[in-house]
This record gives C-alpha cells, structure tokens and sequence, in this order.
C-alpha cells in the first residue's frame, strides 16, 4: 500500500453585494427602498469518482476558486448565485485541513459529495433597511467573502504496474524516466530498499501507479534479501513488468535471471503466474546485448 498526497488551496465564491435602489414614482420621495439582496457564493465541492486512480491531477492543477454571486439588482431582486465549482476526487480519498491536520472527511463512496469551503451570503439590499423612522435608508450589505482553506489530500493506493528483477537490472532508472518520480539510482545492490512510487499519465488523460519495488535474489520467497517485503508489495499488482539485464553484466544468463525471478514468484504465492507479465529487454546498448536477446527468445 502506498500513499499519494497532495496539498491544494480552496476558495469558495464570495456573496454578491446587496443594493441601494430606489423606486420612481411621481409625487413619492426617492419612491422607497428597490435595492435587492446579493446572490451566494459559489460552494468548492469534492465528488467521488471512482474512475480516478491518483491524485496526479492535483499536482499539475493546485487552486480551486468558485464564483462569486451577482449582486442584487432593482426592483427588489436578487442577484443570481453562483454555481457550485465540483472537483473530482478518487474514491478513498482523506482531505485534512493543512494548517490543523485535522481529517475533514472520509470520501469512499461512489458519487459521495463533501463541501470543503462554503460560498458567502449574499448583502442585503436596501430594501431590507426601511423602517418607519427611515423609509428611504441609503445603505446595502455587502456579501459575506467565501471561505479559503488550504487542504491536505491523501490517497491509499495500490500500484497498478510492479517492476521486478534482479538487483541493479535498471528498474529505478526506467520508473525515472517514464514518471516524475525521483527513486535513488545508483550501480550498487539493494539501491532500492523501500518501494518508491511513480504515476504516468497517458495520452488519453488517465494516469496509473507504478511501483519500483526492491530487487529480488534467490530465496527471497523464504525471506532471503528484503524477499518477503518485496513479495508482499508484487502481490497487491495488477501486472507485472519484468526488467532483465540482457548485457549480463553482473555474469547471470539473462534467461536463468528470467526463471529464477518467476520461480521466487511462483514458490511466494502460485497464483502470481496467473498475473499478466511483460518482459523487458534492457541495457540493450551494452555488448553482447543484441546475441543474449537473440539467444533469450529461443527459449
């Protein structure tokens, strides 16, 4: 399980200002009061989609304003409200206030709504002031501003995509370059001690989770290495993609890499070799590369 954030700023529609207005009418001193009440605010609305996996979106897109209402108009009318502006948030969502750390709500159904800042009430309009004393009051309400916030979202997810492979094959390297994550990259074993996570978003729009996850040795179904942690993470994938050095530039056969790999996999838990597995040829600018991929597909 990892966790994706992600910090944003909210501000809700301001309330339209009340109006000064006064009737015309023959023989009747400013004709009374006219001025009608400001309209609300727009409210900043968080919707449940379960369409959306992460929370890339809100890393490319940080401020959220609602519209403010109109302000009132004559004859005693109101101004129009604003509409709600509605974000879309992914299922199991937490959004916290950032300043407090205070969880604000829990967003786990499908189409669950959440107001997280309220649009402002609209002014009055003079039309509210008139009393006996002063028939023809000269004075409005401004609108109430909108509440601003900044906030603080949380994401439990499960990668969508597992790299796999011997230590030092090129994993973290691959997720650098195919995310905007920023894994520790080095030439050495077990670089990678922890998962790290990337997301990539495709021409389409959607975006997925891919997970770097710690190399794999032999015996690591019984614990050997950071086996069994590395395991446990494989198994929450949906698929798996397989990196092998086909330079074989730690001196393993490429193809016996490929089968020790699966044989950990499938001593951990059978049913990893059911999951969809893609098999990736790197290092491919090394020597002898090109004859060890010739030589892999025979097999």
């Amino acid at each position: 399980m990892f966790l994706d954030t992600a910090k944003i700023k909210v501000k809700a529609g301001n309330g339209g200002d009340g109006m000064v207005a006064f009737r015309r009418e023959k023989y009747v001193p400013n004709g009374g009061p006219w001025g009608g009440d400001g309209g609300r605010g727009g409210n900043v609305v968080f919707v449940v989609d379960e369409g959306l996996r992460t929370l890339m979106d809100f890393r490319y897109n940080r401020h959220f304003k609602a519209d403010s209402g109109e302000k009132g108009m004559t004859k005693g009318m109101h101004g129009r409200g604003a509409e709600d502006l509605r974000v879309r948030v992914p299922q199991g969502t937490t959004v916290r206030d950032a300043e407090t750390g205070k969880v604000l709500t829990d967003l786990i159904e499908h189409g669950q709504e959440f107001i997280v800042a309220h649009g402002g009430r609209g002014g009055r309009g003079n039309i509210r002031f008139a009393t006996p004393k002063n028939p023809a009051p000269e004075i409005s309400e401004n609108g109430e501003p909108g509440q601003e916030r900044e906030l603080q979202l949380e994401l439990k997810i499960l990668a969508d995509v597992g790299l796999v492979g011997f230590p030092s094959v090129g994993k973290s390297t691959l997720l650098s370059v195919i995310t905007s994550a920023k894994p520790k990259i080095g030439a050495y074993h077990f670089t990678t001690i922890v998962p790290n996570l990337g997301m990539v978003r495709t021409q389409s729009g959607e975006s997925f989770a891919v997970a770097d996850l710690p190399g794999l040795i032999e015996g690591a179904s019984q614990g050997v290495g950071l086996g069994t942690q590395f395991l446990r993470h494989i198994e929450r994938t949906r698929v798996i993609l397989h990196i092998i050095d086909m330079s074989a530039s730690e001196g393993r056969d490429p193809y016996e890499d490929y089968l020790a790999i699966n044989k950990e996999l499938e001593s951990y838990n059978l049913r990893l070799m059911e999951r969809p597995q893609i098999i990736v040829a790197n290092k491919m600018d090394m020597p002898e590369s090109q004859e060890n991929l010739e030589e892999f597909k025979k097999n």
